[in-house]
Order: structure tokens, then C-alpha cells, then sequence
């Protein structure tokens, strides 16, 4: 199957097939000498694997070091990934029901107990949160965590204007290259604003910026304030913490 035929199938853009390719995620099982890629059932097989694991929130680096784990099952996978949805659809149906019941509870033709009007919603785990403790280890996160505790409201709210100025600020320079000067110097300013609730090494940043992306709770808070905010934090954090590390003796 070509390229654009997989891509199709999938759901998904061709850049993405490019981008799997170039980074040893889904390699092409053949291509022709005029270099177009194509794919075999068992490269379908595999990109069903990686789009399940990105539904369920997993970044590509580690789609990547699961898969081609020579003790990955499939089949194992598989039926986790089913669990996982059958857990989610569970829950989506169980608000979907209260959602009814608050509508005819506002047109008045019922009436809810306070404790019926939360049935389905359960906030006691933070995804994000989680996501990062797999991928950082629990001290940034707790550390962070500690910094906020300690601020008060005040401060709060100065570091979320401060953030929310760094998103404009970046938002109207995102048609600009990433690794341009004024990009640099305010992708440089959400380093260091991010450094004062938490502890986070250069990799730490690239790889939240990777997250920006390939999370989508993400990239449509971000897209907000611009569409293609996300992809172009995500570059401008990259090329920020290589040129640093290049820099540190």
C-alpha cells in the first residue's frame, strides 16, 4: 500500500508516516527505486499498535521502546487496550447519563439530588501528572507540586498571567522559524518560568515539548491562543535545549 493509501486508512496525514519513518518508529517494508515507501499488512498492523497507544496518551519514545522490545505481545496488548476502552467507555456512558438527567433537570421535568448531579466524574488521578512521572520520575512533579502548595493565591495567579503572557507572546511569533532570536529569548523566558515550580533538566524540556504535541489535551489548550502554537513550542523547545546543551562544558 502506498503512503498515501496507508495514511488514509489510518486517519492520519502523510507527514505523520514521514515523521514515524524518519525517527525508526514505522519503517516501510519496501521502497522503490524511485524512492516511494510502501507499506506491508504487517507495517498496518504495527501503525494500529501506535495509534492505540497514542489514543490511550503514550508518547511516541516510548510507543517506540514498547514495540520493538523483543518481549513485546501483541496480543497482550491488545487486550489491555480494550480493557483501557471498555474502562473509558464505561465512565463517558455514566456521564453522558447525568448530562441527560441535569437537562431535564433544568427544564424542570425532574429533580436531582446534589449527589446525582456528579455521578460518572472522577478527577482523583491527573493524567498529566501521571504521563510525567513515567517519564521524569516523581521529583519534578513533587517538587513542583511542594513549590505551588507554598505559593499564595497571589503568587499563583502572577505565575498563571506570566504564563499566559509567554503563550501571546509566543503565539505571534509562531510563522517566525523556531530557532529564530526572538523565538529563542521567549522560549528561554517559558524555561525559566517553568524552572520556578519545578526542577526540569533540558531533556525534561524537550520532552514536554514533544508532549505538547503529541497529547492533543495539549495542543488544543495551547492552539488557543494561536493555531500551530503547540508544534512551534514543541520545535522552538527542541532547538533551545540542544543549543544549551552544546553550550554546557
Amino acid at each position: 500500500m502506498k503512503i498515501k493509501e496507508a495514511a488514509d486508512l489510518a486517519g492520519i496525514s502523510v507527514r505523520t508516516l514521514h515523521h514515524y519513518d524518519e525517527i525508526g518508529l514505522l519503517v516501510p517494508d519496501q521502497v522503490t527505486e524511485a524512492g516511494y515507501r510502501l507499506y506491508s499488512e504487517d507495517n498496518l498492523e504495527m501503525l494500529q499498535q501506535i495509534l492505540l497507544f497514542r489514543e490511550l496518551g503514550f508518547p511516541l519514545r516510548q510507543i517506540q521502546d514498547i514495540i520493538h522490545n523483543p518481549d513485546f505481545d501483541r496480543q497482550e496488548a491488545l487486550e489491555m487496550h480494550k480493557g483501557i476502552l471498555l474502562e473509558r467507555r464505561a465512565r463517558l456512558d455514566k456521564m453522558i447519563h447525568t448530562l441527560e438527567q441535569t437537562l431535564l433537570h433544568t427544564r424542570g421535568e425532574m429533580n436531582m439530588s446534589s449527589q446525582d448531579k456528579f455521578k460518572g466524574f472522577d478527577f482523583s488521578s491527573n493524567p498529566y501528572e501521571q504521563e510525567a512521572r513515567e517519564r521524569w520520575g516523581n521529583g519534578p512533579v513533587d517538587r513542583a507540586h511542594a513549590k505551588t502548595a507554598s505559593m499564595s493565591q497571589e503568587e499563583q495567579d502572577a505565575v498563571t498571567s506570566s504564563m499566559n503572557t509567554i503563550y501571546r507572546r509566543l503565539a505571534l511569533l509562531r510563522h517566525q522559524p523556531a530557532d529564530s532570536a526572538e523565538a529563542q529569548a521567549a522560549i528561554g523566558e517559558w524555561y525559566r518560568l517553568l524552572n520556578t515550580m519545578g526542577t526540569y533538566s533540558l531533556q525534561a524540556f524537550k520532552g514536554l515539548g514533544e508532549l505538547y504535541v503529541q497529547d492533543e489535551r495539549f495542543t488544543l489548550n495551547m492552539d488557543q491562543f494561536g493555531e500551530g502554537l503547540a508544534a512551534f513550542m514543541r520545535d522552538a523547545m527542541a532547538f533551545y535545549a540542544d543549543q544549551q546543551e552544546n553550550r554546557e562544558p
